[in-house]
């Protein structure tokens, strides 16, 4: 059982007193700063649906400033659980979850956080259409095309049974406590409410709205930032709510702009324009470093980076074949040139946080760089030359041309014909029609288990069977295992057993390497980066 009370464990203050949204410049309130912040993107989907943008450009706009849960993550500290919109929580036993609801909570639009929000919140309406709450089935958007304005996303089902198998509902119990229900036993539901997914918006909102888009392009949350201004693949303003429940915020208004290109990120900062600029790559750094009055913050993140194969491709369906690419590529030669050594190769897909649980899988490692061996596992494949797609972004990922480049070079030392294909957008490189091959991605520890990223991102309601990349019955199998099993000496069994299918003997993928963020930013601000992609304006990370 878990109780925290959030008053007493960190000493924070209790929620913001008074019903009415104040404006924004209150009589006796000093004029707070706004900033500008150049990314490279803002949103995937181009709404502010939690649910539907399940990206790393998502997080850094909605956490911790915009979408909250009840149950928060320390974004400044280890990255673990501390209390949100609940105050405490405690297991009823191994399906139930209970929580008491911070009270005096507003929207910003003035309406109070009850049950019936987190209710609805989670509900077939907004999350989980006609899916049912059991694991191990795949769920595909064909399934779940919308048939009007108001209906959910044809993916959003299926992200919904990703990110919560087997929940079957949640009972409201008085206006302040929720219980929720699973189908099934699970070791991890406190974790899965501070993961990317799991916010809570308002009820009425909802209903109010005239259709999806409509909602999506200006959800109502509690966070101490909302929205001002949403311009799809052009900026996004969020001003500062100052009945939030956990103090007035500290900017007047936060804004995000779309600038793609590097340079142009970097000039801006410089120049003054912006105030920060994201996603830096190492070669960069000293340009700002070395200019007066500017600084560069980094850290490695919960993220790693990775290549997807799609085993439809008839070349690709060989495994020997996609071993051999896993062992042609030089890892350490890419962190040392594209990376100035600042990141690490990891163990697979596996976090040093999973130790604390005892999850993690030790003397475990990425596939060794064996040219000889690829060139044999080739051999043995009988694969005669013939062209292999990679489809590309230009650059979402930091120094991802560049990455994708030299890892074609690789291939071809070992006679792998790979040939890159640019695309302009995720909805292009997942686009069904055509030749798949491989394709970037990242895999991300948003809960402290590696039922993150393992089974969220590559099980049977993960993207990669979702987009019918891969699949692989007796993976979908252990993953049922860890998603319902409370016995952690037979889940780490099967991560271990994960970890063999997906990266030796049947890959879906191949590690690079851990991810790191390095941001630019004028030194006379009084701001911290997190060692995520998320950027927290909240009180206590800004000072005036």
């Amino acid at each position: 059982m878990f109780s925290l009370n959030r008053r007493r464990a960190l000493g924070l203050m209790g929620a913001t007193a008074g019903s009415i949204v104040l404006p924004r410049f209150a009589i006796g309130q000093a004029a707070r700063p706004s900033v500008t912040i150049a990314v490279q993107k803002i949103t995937n989907n181009n709404t502010l649906d939690i649910w539907n943008e399940q990206s790393n450009v998502g997080e850094r706009v909605f956490f911790p400033n915009f979408w909250e849960g009840l149950i928060l993550r320390d974004w400044m500290g280890n990255q673990g659980p501390v209390p949100g919109l609940a105050t405490e929580w405690k297991r009823l036993d191994d399906k139930t979850l209970e929580l008491k609801l911070r009270q005096g909570v507003k929207f910003h639009n003035g309406d109070e956080l009850t049950s019936d929000d987190v209710v609805f919140s989670f509900s077939a309406e907004r999350v989980f259409g006609d899916t049912q709450p059991a694991g191990g089935k795949t769920i595909f958007e064909a399934d779940h095309k919308p048939t009007t304005v108001k209906e959910l996303p044809a993916s959003v089902p299926g992200i919904g049974r990703r990110l919560w198998p087997s929940l079957a509902g949640i009972e409201a119990v008085d206006k302040y406590t929720v219980r929720f229900h699973n189908a099934t036993p699970d070791v991890t539901l406190e974790g899965r409410l501070y993961s990317g997914g799991s916010q809570i918006a308002n009820r009425r909102a909802w209903d109010e709205a005239a259709s999806y888009a409509d909602w999506a392009r200006k959800p109502i949350t509690t966070g101490p930032y909302m929205v001002g201004e949403y311009r799809p693949d052009v900026s996004l303003t969020l001003v500062a709510f100052d009945d939030y429940w956990g103090g007035r915020p500290p900017l007047e208004q936060i804004r995000f702009v779309e600038v793609p290109e590097v340079a142009s990120r970097v000039n801006g900062l410089l120049s003054g324009e912006y105030d920060f600029a994201c996603d830096l790559p190492p070669d960069q750094i000293a340009a700002v470093q070395n200019t007066s009055g500017f600084e560069v913050q980094s850290s490695t993140i919960w993220n790693h980076r990775v290549s997807v194969f799609n085993t439809q491709n008839p070349i690709l369906a060989d495994p020997l074949v996609r071993r051999a690419m896993t062992h042609s590529i030089d890892r350490k030669a890419i962190v040392d040139a594209l990376w100035a050594g600042q990141t690490v190769i990891p163990a697979g897909l596996q976090f040093d946080s999973f130790k604390s649980s005892g999850m993690f899988v030790d003397g475990w490692a990425a596939p060794e760089f064996s040219p000889e061996l690829a060139r044999e596992l080739l051999k043995q494949a009988n694969y005669k030359g013939d062209p292999i797609p990679y489809r590309l972004l230009n650059n979402y990922y930091t120094n991802q041309t560049a990455n994708a480049q030299i890892m074609v070079e690789m291939w071809r030392q070992v006679g792998l014909n790979v040939e890159i294909e640019m695309k302009e957008n995720w909805g292009q490189i997942h686009d069904p029609q055509g030749v798949k091959g491989v394709r970037d991605w990242s895999a991300s520890n948003t809960i402290n288990d590696p039922i993150t990223p393992m089974v969220v991102q590559f099980g049977p309601n993960g993207e990669v069977q979702q987009k019918k990349d891969w699949t692989n019955a007796e993976l979908n199998e252990l993953s049922v295992v860890m998603e319902t099993s409370t016995d952690r000496a037979l889940r780490r069994k099967a991560i271990g057993r994960m970890l063999e299918i997906c990266e030796r003997e049947d890959p879906v993928y191949q590690v690079l390497h851990q991810n790191a963020v390095f941001t630019g930013m004028k030194s006379s601000l009084n701001w911290k980066a997190a060692p995520a992609f998320a950027m927290d304006f909240r009180q206590g990370n800004w000072t005036n």
